[in-house]
C-alpha cells in the first residue's frame, strides 16, 4: 500500500477543508487590503503621510483595546512580544507611513506597479523567518507573476519608466511590509490570527498616542469630506485591524510562501473597484493577465506540494 493511499478519506477531507480555508480567508484579506491605495490617495492633500500613517494606527489600536480585554486574550511571553514589535516596524508604521508618502508623489496605478514586488517580498522573508525552502519552479513563478503585474500595472498608468520621488517611499513600504507580514504569519502558529494584530497595535498604543496627539491639527480636518472620513475610517478598521485578523490566519493555515502569491491578484481588485466605484473603463487585457497570475499561483502552489 502507498502512503497516499494509506491516508484515510476523513484525512483528506480535513486537510482540503484546511487549506481552502486559508486560501479564502486569503483572498478576503488581499480583496481588503486592495483599497490601501485609493484611501491613502483620499487622504492627500488633507492629512500629512506621517498623520495618514499614525492616525489609522492609533485608531485600530483604541479598538484593539477593549477586543483584547473582553476576548480575555493570554498576554504574549516575552519572545512574542519581541517578534510583535518587529512586525509593527512593518504592519503599524512602515508600510502605512510610506504608502501614504508615495500616494503624495505618484498615481495609484504607478503605485500599483511598485507593490507588485509586495508576494515576492514576503515569500522571501517568509524563507528566511521560517526557514522553508521551496524549490526552484516556486520562485521562478514567483518572479513571473510579479513580472506580469508589474506589465499590468505599467500599461494601466501609462508608466513610461521614468523613477518618481514616491517610488523609493513604496518600495520601503514593500520591503517592511513583507517582513511585517511573513512574521506575523510565523507568529500566527503560536497565537491566533486576530490577536497578533491587536496585541501588536496594544503594545504601540503608548508610541502611537502620544506621536498621534503631536501630530493631530482640528482645523485638517474641517476639510474632510465623506469621502476622506470613510477612506481613514477603512483604512483604520480593516486595513490596519480587521483584515489581518483573516491574512494571519491564511499565513499560518496555508503556509507564507504560498498564501504570500495571493497578493498578485491585489491589483486586479483595484482595478475592479475603478470600474465600479470610479466608472472606469473595462479593458479585456487585464482579464487576460490576471487569468495568467492566477496560473501562476496555482504553479507556486503546485510546487510547494510536489517538493
Amino acid at each position: 500500500m502507498t502512503q497516499a493511499s494509506s491516508i484515510s478519506p476523513a484525512t483528506r477531507r480535513a486537510g482540503l477543508s484546511i487549506e481552502a480555508e486559508a486560501y479564502l480567508l486569503g483572498i478576503v484579506s488581499v480583496a481588503a487590503f486592495a483599497l490601501t491605495l485609493p484611501c491613502a490617495k483620499a487622504l492627500a492633500g488633507h492629512l500629512s503621510a506621517v498623520q495618514i500613517g499614525l492616525f489609522r494606527s492609533v485608531l485600530a489600536a483604541l479598538v484593539a483595546v477593549p477586543v483584547v480585554f473582553f476576548a480575555r486574550s493570554a498576554r504574549p511571553n516575552a519572545s512574542q512580544i519581541k517578534r510583535l514589535f518587529l512586525m509593527s516596524l512593518g504592519v503599524v508604521y512602515g508600510f502605512p507611513i510610506l504608502t501614504a508618502l508615495g500616494m503624495q508623489h505618484v498615481p495609484v496605478g504607478h503605485g500599483g506597479v511598485v507593490l507588485a514586488a509586495l508576494p515576492l517580498a514576503t515569500a522571501i522573508f517568509g524563507t528566511l523567518i521560517t526557514k522553508d525552502r521551496p524549490p526552484a519552479l516556486f520562485w521562478v513563478a514567483s518572479v513571473a507573476g510579479f513580472v506580469s503585474v508589474a506589465v499590468f500595472a505599467a500599461l494601466r498608468s501609462d508608466f513610461s519608466g521614468g523613477f518618481y520621488l514616491g517610488d523609493l517611499a513604496l518600495l520601503g513600504a514593500v520591503v517592511l511590509a513583507g517582513f511585517g507580514y511573513a512574521q506575523g504569519g510565523a507568529l500566527s502558529k503560536e497565537m491566533k490570527g486576530w490577536e497578533v494584530m491587536c496585541w501588536a497595535l496594544v503594545l504601540n498604543l503608548p508610541i502611537l498616542l502620544p506621536l498621534s496627539l503631536w501630530e493631530f491639527q482640528p482645523a485638517q480636518f474641517a476639510t474632510f469630506g465623506s469621502v476622506q472620513w470613510g477612506a481613514l475610517a477603512f483604512l483604520a478598521l480593516v486595513n490596519s485591524l480587521l483584515g489581518f485578523f483573516s491574512w494571519n490566519r491564511a499565513l499560518a493555515l496555508g503556509g507564507i510562501q504560498r498564501i504570500s502569491q495571493l497578493q498578485l491578484l491585489q491589483p486586479f481588485f483595484t482595478y475592479g473597484y475603478s470600474i465600479v466605484l470610479m466608472g472606469e473603463r473595462f479593458d479585456p487585457l487585464a482579464l487576460g493577465i490576471c487569468a495568467a497570475v492566477v496560473g501562476l499561483v496555482v504553479l507556486s502552489k503546485q510546487a510547494l506540494i510536489k517538493r
